[in-house]
């Protein structure tokens, strides 16, 4: 058996920067442990997993060690394939997936996601969070699945040394530290070796809680955002009601097939 395989550099306009993800569109489902050694033999951050005639089309993601409920960029990089390889003449495709409806569209360049806003509430870990990010933090959150941990400034941002091994036996899946930017709206990283990264490039569902956030302290609903990981990546975001719009531009970087002899 033969399925094709795509790799996309996601919320970016550059090749080899931006969040790098793979995207297999499937004949049919696939047993999830199959699902599972592709995403850990692709061995990025995510890797999409959709079959287009489906109706509806259910998205998932696995990262090399777990699946998820949520991915921005795998999914912006899903929606890159969708309208510019598979069906070049839609503008708009709707998936189904374990986060609810997730909307793409192509009104023009920029891919636009629509996503559930996600809101963060005050947490207080019972863990040192300010010894294992190495910086003091100003104010620290939680959703149902990430930290977001609030920090002065854009250098403190950019000069972050964490403890992965501490910060995976947090209970959430990931951490999203975030700071006003110089150049921009905010600016933020994001940690998650829970699930085998210990730094996602660029993080779509992060911003499902960045932006309700800094709605609140900026009080605007249209943002301009960087992810200062070392490939970097920029976000334009909106909170619309219980949603939130990310849009990014997305790069082909690969285009090939996965040869599963012991399912032929």
């Amino acid at each position: 058996m033969k399925l094709p395989i795509y790799q996309v550099d996601a919320f970016t306009s550059k090749l080899f920067s931006g969040n790098p993800a793979a995207v297999c569109p499937l004949p049919s489902w696939l047993p999830d442990e199959t699902l599972q050694k592709i995403a850990a033999e692709n061995n990025l951050s995510e890797t999409a997993f959709f079959v287009p005639d489906e109706n509806p089309t259910t998205l998932r993601w696995f990262t090399p060690k777990a699946e998820v409920d949520l991915c921005g960029h795998a999914t912006l990089a899903t929606g890159f394939v969708y309208f510019n390889i598979l069906f070049p003449t839609k503008t708009e495709v709707r998936f189904a997936s374990a986060s609810g409806e997730l909307v793409v569209r192509k009104p023009d360049e920029l891919l636009a996601l629509d996503f559930p806003c996600q809101p963060a509430v005050p947490w207080a870990p019972a863990c040192d969070l300010a010894a294992i990010l190495g910086t003091a933090p100003i104010e620290i959150l939680r959703t149902e699945s990430y930290a977001l941990v609030r920090v002065a400034s854009e250098q403190q941002i950019l000069g972050l040394k964490p403890d992965f091994k501490a910060l995976a036996d947090l209970d959430v899946i990931g951490c999203i530290v975030t700071a006003p930017g110089s150049s921009c709206d905010f600016v933020s990283r994001f940690f998650a070796p829970r699930v085998g990264i210990d730094e996602d490039p660029v993080t779509g569902s992060a911003h499902c809680t960045l932006v309700p956030y800094w709605e609140e302290k900026l009080g605007k609903s249209e943002f301009h955002a960087r992810q200062l990981s070392p490939r970097g990546g920029e976000l334009f975001c909106t909170r619309e009601g219980s949603r939130v719009i990310i849009r990014g531009q997305a790069v082909l970087y690969l285009e090939g097939s996965i040869t599963l002899e012991d399912l032929a």
